[in-house]
């Protein structure tokens, strides 16, 4: 179906972003194809969810509660209950990416003649960019990216399976590696050997609002030593951008206060929010250190 649509055909899951986006006209598919009629994307199979299994049933699934306590903390934390009924897994994991000046209705970008990501050719956050610097907004991509789940993805060509940190661009328009003619078919969780992941969310609301920051801490455990840790943040690029010098500083260490500061300094430097969503830009900024600090000590108070 999507080879006889072309170009002008799109896929759809739960359709929560993409049909308020054909409202808006952000995308104008001509022809919209539905998933949801595939039975295998809609399965559990161990460690392996399918994309069309909805947010609501991911964070209320037993042995994703058990084993992957962060994955259904963030699926909870998506928007709201209706809308978590319909959303879905792989909805959420190639959200599309948000600007202030994007995500507003067709008769108000047109009267600041469009953007880069639409109809434009200036992006409006850096007008001197030669880039799109939409951010990415999804809940789930950082947990996945932090734990280290594999993406299958399903095309014309073939099968592949690509690590969830390559599925993303750090780029507001091309903010994926999936081509458009590839469905993101299945996650494949991490067997849970001995570590923990956490996620917290920083929104102006308890309820419905996207992310303006979003911390996915995960550690690996031997005994009461750290030797393995990821940090990755959401909600201030255009990619689930994870911090490789966070994590270094939390390995061969207990958790400490000490180590727990200097991850939350690392995390802090390259966390460069845009003024293209909600909150003063500064402000954010100092709450990657908090949220970073939060997420860490609740993980080692669990261990």
């Amino acid at each position: 179906m999507k080879s006889d649509a072309g170009p002008d055909g799109m896929f759809v899951a739960g359709g929560t972003d993409l049909y308020p986006n054909m409202k808006r006209r952000h995308q104008e598919p001509k022809t919209v194809i539905s998933l949801m009629g595939i039975p295998a994307l809609g399965r559990v199979d161990g460690w392996n969810v399918g994309t069309c299994v909805t947010l609501t049933a991911l964070s209320n699934f037993p042995t994703v509660q058990r084993s992957y306590s962060a994955v259904a903390n963030a699926a909870r934390l998506v928007s709201t209950p209706l809308l978590r009924n319909m959303g879905t897994l792989g909805g959420n994991l190639c959200l599309d990416t948000r600007c202030n000046y994007y995500n507003q209705s067709y008769e108000w970008r047109k009267s600041i003649d469009f953007c880069m990501k639409k109809d434009g050719h200036i992006c409006w956050v850096a007008p001197s960019s030669p880039r799109c610097w939409a951010v990415s907004s999804s809940d789930v991509a950082p947990v996945m990216v932090a734990i280290g789940a594999d993406y299958r993805l399903v095309g014309p060509q073939g099968e592949r399976v690509v690590p969830a940190g390559r599925f993303y661009h750090n780029d507001g328009i091309n903010y994926l590696t999936k081509q458009p003619d590839e469905i993101l078919a299945e996650v494949r969780l991490p067997s849970p050997n001995g570590w923990d992941a956490v996620y917290h969310k920083l929104r102006r609301r308890g309820s419905f609002d996207f992310p303006v920051l979003g911390v996915a801490a995960w550690v690996q455990w031997t005994g009461q030593k750290v030797v393995d840790a990821r940090v990755v943040l959401g909600g201030v690029a255009s990619y689930p951008q994870e911090v490789p010098e966070a994590g270094a500083a939390l390995k061969d260490t207990e958790l400490s206060d000490d180590a727990i500061a200097a991850a939350a300094d690392a995390a802090y430097r390259p966390s460069k929010p845009m003024d293209n969503t909600d909150f003063d830009l500064s402000w954010r900024k100092q709450m990657t250190r908090v949220y970073v600090k939060r997420a860490l000590e609740e993980l080692r108070a669990r261990h």
